[in-house]
């Protein structure tokens, strides 16, 4: 397990966060949660706490994960995706139809990317060198690792996170969320529709802290803020309440809150309807949680699982990406399948063999070195505003 500030070593434990959440009382957890509804967790044994803020560069990434490391990723052209471009425009389709006739509001619809990756003399790829390369390449402010080899009597998991999206902050009482809706190479390029659809994601938000928060204490401290990051700008609205509960009770928590609801849709239950319907494989750790606990703090940090990786034995071993866009009335479909191209490609292109991690520089639309790097560069535009509701 590696986070920015956060190491760990050896894990002794797994629970199912959702249902045991009542288990997390002492020591440090890494999280992974399918999108799908299974949030595991993984206590480890050896943590290692330093005071790292900014996402980390090659030379950060723990063990063997530098940025020199040898990464032997797929072909670029080994990649294929669970929806070619016509059966995703279909897909938009089906869900404005459904707008129209005022079943649903909003729907996230994603497709995954796939690339065979096999083991090598039964072993798993390491993720470290693929970590190391995202953030030389591509840094984020929840970028980490978790990573159980399978065989070693826990349930395994394999997952490299650049996500820019926080799904979940908890410390000294407060429970914050960041949603983002919003996606483009420029500020100006962000729509009113993109407005629309966040103000949309971020009620729900605040709808879902305000079941597990002390009443009157939810609201929106940052609107419509502009966040700018390697090639692309986000839209994200920062939503903040006092939990009910002096020490964090994830189950209720889940239960409130997943899946993440920027990554879902309105009415939530009607929009994982429509994505069980149109989407034709699993989402698995994309769109779900990745992030850490920290028991004997009180903290936690959980990420929304966009921008990731993952791996699975099947096949011979294969590796995968999801990349999607939130589906409205005012949605054009083609601008929605090329956004979903916007969102994989460069971390495609660095996970792919033969293809150079390029340090991120200010003037590749990418957030600046240096601790500001963090949380994203914040930037001037409609965020300017504040609005707050209880």
């Amino acid at each position: 397990m590696w986070f920015a500030g956060v190491r760990g070593r050896g894990a002794v434990e797994c629970i199912d966060l959702a249902t045991d959440g009542d288990r997390v009382t002492s020591g440090m957890w890494a999280v992974v949660g399918d999108f799908e509804g299974r949030v595991l967790a993984w206590r480890f044994a050896d943590v290692e706490r330093t005071a790292e803020e900014a996402p980390a560069r090659g030379d950060d990434v723990p063990a063997a994960g530098r940025a020199d490391a040898p990464w032997s990723g797929p072909a670029p052209e080994q990649w294929s995706s669970s929806m070619d471009r016509d059966t995703y425009v279909a897909g938009v389709g089906s869900i404005r139809s459904a707008v129209r006739e005022g079943e649903v509001y909003q729907v996230n619809l994603c497709r995954v990317l796939s690339a065979p990756l096999p083991a090598v003399d039964g072993a798993e790829p390491d993720p470290a060198p693929l970590a190391a390369r995202l953030a030389a390449g591509n840094p984020a402010p929840y970028a980490g690792v978790v990573h159980v080899p399978a065989g070693g009597g826990l349930p395994p998991v394999w997952v490299v996170t650049a996500s820019p999206e926080l799904f979940l902050r908890v410390g000294d009482g407060l429970i914050t969320s960041g949603p983002i809706k919003g996606t483009a190479t420029t500020p100006q390029g962000l729509t009113a529709k993109d407005e629309a659809e966040n103000i949309m994601i971020a009620d729900m938000v605040r709808n879902d802290l305000q079941r597990v928060c002390r009443p009157g204490t939810v609201e929106v401290t940052d609107l419509l803020a502009v966040e700018q990051h390697p090639g692309l700008v986000h839209l994200v609205t920062t939503v903040q309440g006092e939990l009910t509960r002096p020490r964090p009770d994830w189950t209720a928590i889940l239960a409130a809150t997943y899946p993440p609801a920027s990554v879902s849709g309105a009415p939530q239950h009607t929009a994982l309807a429509a994505i069980a319907q149109l989407e034709p494989v699993a989402r698995g750790p994309y769109c779900g949680a990745i992030g850490w606990i920290d028991a004997d703090a009180g903290r936690a940090e959980l990420a929304v699982g966009i921008r990731t990786f993952w791996w699975t034995p099947d096949g011979g071993g294969r590796l995968h990406f999801g990349t999607g866009a939130g589906i409205t009335w005012g949605s054009d479909a083609g601008a929605e399948w090329a956004e979903t191209e916007l969102k994989a490609h460069r971390l495609v292109t660095l996970a792919s063999t033969g293809v150079a991690a390029r340090p991120s520089s200010g003037d590749d639309t990418g957030a600046p070195d240096g601790p500001d790097a963090r949380r994203g560069t914040r930037m001037a535009g409609p965020g300017t505003r504040e609005r707050r509701t209880s």
